[in-house]
Order: structure tokens, then C-alpha cells, then sequence
């Protein structure tokens, strides 16, 4: 089921600094780390999870090539997040690849690996997030080993339906059973972010307004 159009747009309005905030706040992990665009200009990405989990290729053969199957279970506004273990010397997601997921309304892919084809995403303004990008193809190095299963994203356990979010800072995700509470924090710290910012562009000292709102304790 696509993620409900009031979560989205609330989340839409959030970054992914605050919500790794209130996944911090609520005990939770979420937050991965060093996964960005891909490529400047790269929109947001909001969606449910559809995961893909990658292996090495060896004697055991792959029926099809990776990433195909999780297109095929893609609704509208999910998010494709592939699981190859951070590696950086195969891509696993290229041109074809993201043509056949915006044709299925895909948000966007984030990548915990590299991607190549970058210019193709560009020209069809794909948002793909990954750790870099490298020209060699993935067959013969890699394969899928399963679409739609637990994966690890980042340092972080990602499950289908889980909610992802990306923007320039990076990836975070939600755990699905815990949406309401942790939209909920990320909006009580965006606010008081916001009344801070607004007071220092007003000319309120940086020092006053860290003791006011109790900065370094503002998890707490």
C-alpha cells in the first residue's frame, strides 16, 4: 500500500536531520551514513520501502537480472533500496533500470553501492542516491539474491514498507510501526529549530538563544 498522502506531505516538509533527531530521541535506529545524490540537483525522496538484497555471482545462476523484480512489485511513490553491501568497485542500478522505475512512478533508488549510467538519470531527472558510481557492469560480479526481504541499508535494518526519506544531508529511514511518533518529534524539533533560527536572523545572540532553548539538551 502506498504511503498515505498526509504522511507524505508532512514528511515532505521535514528534513532528514530532524528525523534522524527524533529516531535518536525515541531510541530508534535510522540513520544511515554515506549514501548521497548521486548527481546535483537530485529531487527529495519520500516513499515505502521495496528492497532488494544483492550477492556475489558465482555457480549459482541469477534467473534475471537484479533490480527487475523489484520494478515489477513497485506502486507509485515507493522508493527501491539495494542492499550490495557498500561495495564500489561493480554498479548495481543503471539507465535501463531507472527508465523502467520512473515509467512506475518510483520515487526514487537509494543504493548502499555504487550505480553507473549517471547521465541517463539526468536526462530523465531520476533521483538515485548511492555511495558513488563506476563504469563496470554488475554481471558477472554481482546478482540478486532476493527482492522484498530484510535487508542492511547503511548500518541500519531496512524491512519492505519501512519509510524512507533522502535529501542532500543523506538517507534515513522509519521503522513503519513507528511513523505516527517519530513525524510527530521530528515536527516538535523542526519547530523549535525554526523559532531558533528566526530569533538569530532576528539579531538575538547565538548564546541567548542556545541557553533559552536548552540546545544540547533538546533530545532529551
Amino acid at each position: 500500500m502506498p504511503l498515505d498522502e498526509r504522511y507524505r506531505q508532512r514528511l515532505e516538509r521535514l528534513s532528514t536531520t530532524n528525523v534522524a533527531d527524533a529516531l535518536d530521541a525515541l531510541g530508534l535506529k535510522g540513520a544511515t551514513y554515506g549514501i548521497r545524490p548521486i548527481w546535483e540537483g537530485a529531487s527529495k525522496i519520500v516513499g515505502k520501502a521495496v528492497t532488494v538484497k544483492l550477492t556475489a555471482a558465482g555457480l549459482t545462476k541469477s534467473k534475471h537480472h537484479l533490480g527487475v523484480k523489484a520494478i515489477e512489485a513497485a506502486e507509485p511513490g515507493d522508493v527501491i533500496v539495494v542492499d550490495n553491501g557498500g561495495r564500489l568497485d561493480t554498479s548495481c542500478w543503471g539507465g535501463i533500470l531507472a527508465n523502467g522505475a520512473q515509467m512506475k512512478g518510483v520515487s526514487g533508488v537509494v543504493i548502499d553501492g555504487a550505480c553507473r549510467d549517471v547521465d541517463d538519470y539526468v536526462a530523465i531527472k531520476f533521483p538515485v542516491y548511492a555511495r558513488g558510481s563506476v563504469v563496470a557492469t554488475a554481471r558477472g560480479r554481482i546478482m540478486e539474491e532476493a527482492t522484498n526481504v530484510l535487508i542492511q541499508f547503511g548500518g541500519v535494518q531496512v524491512r519492505p514498507g519501512d519509510v524512507v526519506i533522502a535529501d542532500r544531508s543523506g538517507v534515513v529511514i522509519i521503522p513503519q510501526e513507528r511513523l505516527d511518533e517519530v513525524v510527530e518529534k521530528a515536527e516538535e524539533l523542526f519547530e523549535k529549530e525554526e523559532s531558533m533560527i528566526a530569533e538569530i536572523r532576528a539579531g538575538r545572540s547565538m548564546l541567548e538563544v542556545d541557553t533559552k532553548y536548552n540546545y544540547e539538551k533538546m533530545l532529551k
